[in-house]
């Protein structure tokens, strides 16, 4: 490539990325925008349904029964832009060297309870040997948590969770692997755009948020998923040896 057409290619892509930066604070802006009416319809249905809770006429009834519609789908919208400010606010990151580890075991603590009562069993290969890796905890926290909630969901007759990180020839792996309900192909190509849910009221934004925050961490996932056979969520972190810069 020439020293001309390079420095055109990255006019194009400096303009694109101002473009895109526009456009997500505008977006960002909109939906904070409706959250706030949202929320002021929501509280004055819940002081509605309040005024209406013991009233017995058939009329009243189904005021009450049409108002619980109007909140359901009020909270629907407020989980839908939360998740969306989410996804929208993942930029730059400040990654700081940690003990990957801790932070998995943190996670598995926190949905132990839930995996025991729907008779799943967590196993842990965690690597005691495992290299430092550079990550921004709150939110590698909670891609980790998404992407283990979703295995836990996807076994609700029971199975196994199975958990490893692993130093690799790039840096460290961390493994997710569930005996779950796996992903046909449609599902498997399509997951990781924005607002594709294959869940009754998703928002379709949870794995799309996770790939974006695993990336922030100039990070890689890679899937593989056999329907009725189960789902491997691969993450590979560089060491901090290993990171540009």
């Amino acid at each position: 490539m020439s020293q001309a057409t390079q420095s055109e290619t990255e006019q194009v892509n400096r303009r694109l990325l101002e473009q895109y930066t526009e456009i997500a604070q505008l977006a960002g802006s909109l939906a904070h925008e409706i959250k706030n009416p949202l929320s002021t319809i929501l509280m004055n249905m819940d002081l509605l349904a309040e005024d209406l809770r013991d009233q017995q006429a058939p009329e009243l009834r189904r005021a009450r029964q049409k108002i619980t519609v109007v909140q359901q789908q009020c909270e629907r919208l407020q989980n839908l832009l939360n998740d969306f400010l989410k996804f929208a606010r993942i930029r730059d990151l400040t990654l700081t060297p940690g003990d990957l580890n801790e932070l998995v075991d943190r996670v598995l603590v926190f949905v132990q309870h839930q995996a025991a009562q729907a008779n799943i069993e967590i196993v842990r290969y965690l690597d005691p040997d495992l290299p430092s890796v550079k990550f921004d905890a709150e939110t590698l926290h909670a891609a980790l948590m998404n992407l283990v909630l979703n295995a836990l969901q996807s076994m609700p007759d029971g199975g196994t969770f199975t958990v490893r990180s692993r130093t690799t020839k790039f840096g460290v792996a961390l493994d997710l692997i569930d005996t779950g309900c796996g992903m046909n192909e449609v599902t498997a190509m399509h997951m990781f755009e924005p607002f594709y849910s294959t869940k009754d009221g998703g928002s379709g934004l949870g794995l799309p948020t996770t790939r974006k925050i695993v990336e922030a961490h100039q990070a890689r996932i890679d899937v593989q998923s056999e329907v009725d056979r189960g789902t491997q969520f691969t993450l590979e972190f560089p060491t901090p040896a290993r990171l540009p810069g």
